[in-house]
């Protein structure tokens, strides 16, 4: 089985980092948790940070068979369907989506013409599923704990685990979004230690250290397991759970989550026009 390749691709400005993981040998690939670019203070977006990758899908030949969405991300908006107009691919993202579009629908109150169904994504992929990329294996894992659809997808020697894991140095993911668990990430983190220890883990966001001057996103498990400040071999459940929760009490509300939310429960399309021919992102006044 070929090895699968994998190119990062950084957003400083969010601080995501996004991914295309192929075949090199089938010439097949996945884009994974790409970024659309937007400013807050204008409303506008653009493609810049996806039209990058773009240009490496084309350098190197490769056919999109997956947009890969890790979970409904709260600090950036997907470039999802812009991959997908742009150079295809089916859009897929855990099935427990529904229970998050679920809360959001209700809180930006967007029914009845938005269905908390997960219809808007082509794949809602169950715990344990596979599917593969070119010849590569994969396994699509439910890791639930900061949100409650997150995924980590194992891919060949290589899994991405979205925001369940952060570099050793960094820790884990906060808990506190609705439908958020610290118990539950505890038992999410031990589904990817149970992974060989030299699987590579990619992460969806880094911010440095004060030790660590330059961004990093890579790990192994046995890294993880021996390193992570938060969640190492030696931490229990009961401990981590205490501290996440207490840590979480005191953590601000993303800057861009309003907006994010919005656009990532639709799989990255934006609200529907409204009667003027503009569309609108909403914010509610003293409710989060």
């Amino acid at each position: 089985m070929p090895a699968l390749q994998v190119k990062p691709f950084f957003d400083e400005a969010t601080k995501t980092v996004s991914y295309i993981a192929f075949d090199p040998d089938q010439k097949k690939a996945a884009v994974i948790d790409p970024v659309l670019d937007y400013d807050a203070a204008s409303g506008r977006t653009n493609h810049k940070s996806m039209d990058g990758m773009i240009a490496y899908l084309h350098e190197q030949q490769l056919d999109v068979e997956w947009v890969l969405e890790t979970h409904v991300h709260a600090d950036h908006l997907s470039g999802a369907q812009y991959i997908k107009s742009e150079c295809g691919g089916s859009i897929a993202i855990g099935a427990e989506v529904a229970s998050v579009q679920k809360v959001f629908g209700t809180l930006f109150n967007i029914a009845p013409h938005f269905h908390s169904d997960g219809h808007q994504f082509d794949r809602l992929f169950k715990d344990g599923e596979k599917f593969r990329i070119g010849h590569i294996e994969a396994t699509a894992i439910h890791t639930p704990g900061h949100t409650p659809a997150c995924m980590t997808y194992h891919i060949g020697d290589a899994a991405f685990v979205g925001d369940t894991l952060f570099m050793p140095d960094y820790g884990t993911a906060r808990c506190d979004f609705p439908g958020g668990d610290a118990h539950t990430l505890y038992r999410s983190i031990q589904k990817i230690y149970a992974l060989p220890p030299e699987t590579r883990l990619f992460t969806c966001h880094d911010y440095k250290t004060a030790s660590r001057k330059h961004y990093a996103w890579e790990s192994t498990v046995a890294e993880q397991m021996r390193d992570n400040i938060h969640a190492n071999s030696q931490t229990d459940e009961a401990s981590f759970a205490k501290w996440r929760n207490k840590r979480d009490a005191g953590l601000d509300l993303p800057s861009l989550i309003i907006p994010s939310v919005q656009v990532n429960i639709r799989a990255g399309e934006m609200p529907a026009k409204e009667g003027n021919g503009q569309q609108y992102l909403k914010i509610p006044i003293n409710l989060l």
